[in-house]
């Protein structure tokens, strides 16, 4: 084991340092005067004391109709930013957390506390002190794993459910990253807290997940600004436990029977595959063909297509 751990963490300073020393092809990251910084953003938000920790959200529109949008790693609800204005504008309130360790939300010490299912009771608690019963539940990547949890707990909450290139079955999930737990992998993670690792290593995340393959420098910030303020410890939870090892989640997912769901997925994403579990998926969420859409764009749909995606969830929601 510890053998395996060194081996892994090798491979990974080693990627980390050629992506440095080489400047190997990244994302293009376009100097812009964005309508919103991501300062701007955080003043946006609201907070609630969590018993884990204070949880920042977004809450948008006055809407009786809810939507709530849960990102992945390692983003936040800085992800949604150019989808939120869209939604309330069609008459939706919309709530946008950071989950605990991400974002501009808390980050405290442990390992479970950074569990799917915490992070599932957190969102309960936070939409019960929003007086939220139920609620449109639009989730991305690692947030697919944290709704699992939520539904198994409680899937009376979900009035329809929108999938956007979320992990849910093993045969469309491809981990970019496998780390056993202990110090090689929190050393791994610390890269992305120091500008000179951090910078690299998300130019060649977003050079995979964009099909684009190209980000202004404001929405660069509010990607890397959580990370240079040490939060890496949720997405150490994520790269140590659901990246190596993926629970059989369609006992979970029959739980949902009755709610109406969607699917909206970027076609390049090489993370999350949708043509290998389409109708493994379709089939247990009993999806319709005609609320499968398949956009033009990478993993981070909402970044690329912010307007589609919406029109889209609208869309469904107004034939639900």
């Amino acid at each position: 084991m510890i053998k395996l751990i060194f081996h892994r963490f090798i491979v990974f300073w080693a990627v980390a340092s050629a992506l440095v020393l080489t400047g190997c092809e990244s994302v293009d990251v376009v100097e812009t005067h964005d309508a919103q910084t991501y300062l701007e953003f955080r003043e946006l938000q609201d907070a609630f004391q969590s018993s884990d920790g204070k949880i920042s959200y977004i809450d948008a529109g006055e809407g009786e109709k809810v939507i709530l949008l849960l990102h992945g790693v390692p983003s936040s609800s800085w992800l949604y930013r150019k989808m939120i204005d869209n939604l309330v504008a069609d008459g939706y309130r919309v709530i946008a957390p950071d989950m605990l360790g991400f974002g501009n939300s808390d980050n405290p010490d442990g390992y479970d506390v950074y569990a799917p299912e915490q992070h599932a009771k957190r969102i309960l608690a936070l939409m019960d002190s929003l007086n939220i019963d139920t609620w449109t539940h639009v989730m991305h990547d690692a947030g697919g794993v944290w709704t699992w949890a939520l539904v198994d707990m409680a899937p009376n909450k979900f009035d329809n459910l929108v999938i956007l290139n979320t992990i849910i079955f093993n045969e469309g999930f491809n981990p970019p990253v496998k780390m056993s737990q202990g110090p090689a992998a929190k050393l791994a993670m610390s890269l992305y807290t120091e500008e000179s690792t951090s910078t690299p290593l998300l130019n060649q995340l977003f050079k995979e997940g964009l099909k684009g393959n190209t980000l202004t420098d404001v929405s660069f910030t509010g990607f890397q600004t959580p990370l240079l303020e040490g939060k890496t410890k949720g997405m150490y939870q994520f790269f140590t436990n659901t990246c190596n090892h993926l629970p059989d989640f369609e006992p979970v997912l029959t739980k949902l029977d009755g709610v109406p769901v969607a699917v909206i997925w970027g076609n390049d994403d090489g993370i999350l595959h949708w043509p290998e579990q389409s109708e493994h998926v379709m089939s247990v969420l009993n999806i319709k063909e005609s609320d499968v859409h398949i956009v033009d764009a990478g993993h981070f749909l909402q970044e690329e297509a912010p307007d589609e995606v919406s029109e889209h969830i609208v869309e469904f929601l107004g034939n639900h």
